[in-house]
């Protein structure tokens, strides 16, 4: 009965199920057959030979990742990624929450479409087009930031060219291009609380930020869990474009992350073993962080991703 059933179900329904097929069949050609280039991470790369044929490296097969962890740039790229990424979860991860939650509280309709779409829009950039900006802004000399310090006697800030400066200046510049963006999953985990609860609380007297407090950030809880997850999740990995336009020769020793590393050993020095065997090392630890905070939070109560 219950193969019958099933049978039915798909028998009626079988348009979705055909819409599913471009998907899968994109996952398949594009994410899984690739998978089979892993094994390039453990053999010794040659270019006239099938992946298949290449030979296994010494060490059982663990040369690169065991040649990576004695590569100074490497362990600095991966101290970088981390310290970035942990600044990116703690200073950028509430900016989007604390947004939706002041949009929420505007009465004005007007003001507020126009501040979300102000706040989007930086989305929408690449991030060559955003450090042209940054460059016209913080530039050592010809700055309108610092030319508005230098008239104002006292003097300039190095915010690209100084690791300490150019690290609050990625962070900076990270939170305003997304904050707006990353809102809107929270606009809507709002839209769907029950218009009843925020009614009960003001026959109780209780005032917005009440509400907020014990109405709205329970009822968005859920979705700060999961997203919390998928960023947790992707602790070690970076995007390339970002870091990669912002460094320069005088923040090296704060702006080298691993993405950059792999395009310098991977694309530019033609060390293909080496460069997967970090990649495949960023996948698993970012999957082991992903288990592991998932775990945390369903033990906490909350439903995790799965």
């Amino acid at each position: 009965m219950k193969k019958s059933n099933r049978l039915a179900y798909i028998k009626r329904y079988w348009q979705l199920y055909a819409l599913l097929l471009l998907p899968i069949i994109y996952l398949i050609v594009f994410k899984y057959v690739p998978m089979a280039y892993i094994q390039i991470a453990f053999k010794d790369y040659s270019i006239v030979q099938s992946v298949w044929e290449m030979p296994v490296t010494s060490n059982h097969g663990f040369k690169y990742f065991l040649q990576a962890f004695q590569n100074k740039n490497f362990l600095l790229a991966l101290r970088n990624t981390i310290s970035l990424n942990l600044l990116d979860l703690v200073i950028g991860f509430p900016a989007p929450i604390i947004f939706a939650l002041i949009l929420n509280e505007l009465s004005f309709k007007y003001f507020k479409k126009t501040v979300q779409t102000i706040a989007y829009m930086p989305h929408f950039l690449s991030w060559v087009i955003i450090y042209g900006v940054a460059l016209q802004l913080f530039a050592p000399s010809t700055g309108f930031i610092n030319m508005l310090i230098t008239n104002m006697g006292f003097e300039t800030v190095p915010f690209l060219n100084e690791s300490a400066h150019w690290v609050r200046t990625y962070i900076g510049v990270g939170v305003w291009q997304s904050f707006g963006w990353n809102s809107i999953i929270y606009l809507a985990a709002i839209a769907g609380i029950s218009p009843e609860l925020y009614e009960a609380a003001s026959v109780d007297g209780a005032g917005r930020f009440r509400k907020m407090w014990h109405i709205t950030l329970p009822g968005i809880k859920p979705t700060i869990v999961v997203l919390l997850i998928m960023a947790l999740g992707n602790i070690l990995g970076s995007s390339f474009d970002r870091p990669f336009v912002f460094q320069n020769n005088l923040v090296m020793d704060v702006a080298e992350v691993l993405s950059t590393f792999v395009y310098k050993y991977g694309i530019k020095g033609l060390q293909f073993s080496l460069s997967t065997a970090v990649g495949l090392f960023q996948s698993v630890v970012g999957v082991i962080f992903l288990l592991l905070a998932n775990w945390l939070s369903r033990r906490l109560g909350e439903r995790g991703i799965w």
